[in-house]
């Protein structure tokens, strides 16, 4: 059984990022999961509710309520844009777990996320989280061409406030209906990660060592070399769609391969969605997936599961920053634990590459836009 479950509750969002292309794409509201679905799921580790934006949902309360049933850490993903909302929902759940997205500082962020006062709302958000007391909060950034020294920043800000910092690296797939995400300054971009990685190393906390060995990931990612992890999508975690669809990951892309595991409305217990013909059919082709992706919601679960090659990595590389002595990050290391030699390697596949992201199937109405801007 899974131990990771992501939960897509909307593709409805207020925001209008240049990386992300969700919000061109909104799910219908009458026809998006609900609390009551969920109780479908079996008994997880842990389950991250994201979007779109969660918060545009009037009834996320009812939704983490049920989700606590099945796991007992919650993170939820968010733009931070819904102060009140938030706050709102941390006095009732104080052990929720809370993620702003910041895509740089103030000016670079608003210009990313395309929306004025956006990074002022995110930080309000976090600084009134965390004046309440909720502990498990912090902020993440999606690294592309134009904010990856702001990444350094945002980093020492969240460092001086005592949060949680993630960082990605954008991405093309169907979950963000986007194929044309590619970094072209990929020199600075490394050169930004390593002094991430640097400055992790030399903190005293062994999860900010891990988050480096993450972080070398995501230059192996940026420059197109093959995972250095297997993937284990489908087997140690699973993605809920809004109408139901399960999929093994949100990085799947229609020119390589697409396939659902099955839907939650149409099974009478998740057991028979997971163990089906169908799951396993997709489990097989996860195993031969070519795409290099490195995100967090497939990179944690074998790193954790695999650990001894990342602890020596990071022995390794936490004496030298000891020693004063230089990261190397142009010898990756590809640890082989039983996968397919294939599996997230692009240079061997044969996909084609020139495909066009999907096109919206309806758009919102100028009240239901309205509706979402709301902060109460």
């Amino acid at each position: 059984m899974p131990t990771d479950v992501s939960v897509i509750t909307t593709y409805r969002c207020q925001m209008r990022c240049k990386m992300c292309n969700i919000w061109q794409n909104p799910t219908r509201r009458s026809e998006e999961i609900t609390a009551r679905d969920l109780e479908i799921l079996p008994n997880l580790k842990f389950a991250n509710i994201t979007g779109g934006e969660p918060f545009v949902r009037n009834d996320l309360d009812e939704i983490v309520e049920v989700l606590f049933t099945k796991s007992p850490r919650i993170v939820i993903s968010t733009s931070g844009w819904h102060t009140n909302k938030i706050l709102k929902l941390a006095e009732k759940f104080p052990n929720i777990g809370i993620r702003v997205s910041i895509e740089g500082l103030s000016q670079k962020n608003d210009e990313l996320r395309g929306r004025d006062g956006s990074f002022d709302r995110g930080l309000k958000t976090l600084l009134g989280l965390r004046e309440m007391g909720v502990k498990d909060i912090g902020f993440g950034i999606t690294v592309s061409n134009r904010n990856s020294e702001d990444m350094l920043w945002l980093y020492r800000l969240a460092k001086s406030m005592g949060l949680e910092f993630a960082t990605a690296a954008f991405h093309n797939s169907f979950y963000f209906h986007k194929d044309d995400n590619t970094i072209y300054n990929k020199e600075e971009v490394i050169g930004n990660f390593r002094r991430l990685i640097e400055m992790l190393l030399r903190e005293n906390s062994p999860k900010s060592w891990f988050r480096a060995f993450f972080n070398l990931g995501l230059i192996n990612y940026i420059r197109g070399g093959r995972r250095m992890l297997p993937c284990e999508a489908g087997s140690a975690n699973f993605f809920i769609e809004p109408n139901g669809e399960v999929f093994p990951c949100n990085g799947l892309e229609e020119r390589y391969w697409k396939e659902s595991m099955g839907n939650i409305h149409k099974v009478e217990s998740f057991e028979e969605l997971w163990f089906s013909p169908q799951a396993e059919r997709v489990r097989q082709n996860v195993r031969s997936c070519p795409k290099n992706c490195w995100m967090v919601g497939t990179a944690a679960p074998v790193m954790k599961k695999y650990l001894r090659h990342p602890a020596g990595w990071v022995t390794k590389n936490k004496l030298k920053s000891v020693l004063g002595k230089p990261i190397c990050i142009d010898d990756i290391p590809w640890y082989d634990v039983g996968q397919d030699p294939a599996q997230g390697n692009l240079r061997t596949s044969g996909a084609n590459t020139g495909g066009k992201a999907s096109q919206p199937v309806f758009t919102l109405s100028e009240e239901e836009l309205a509706d979402m801007l709301r902060d109460e």
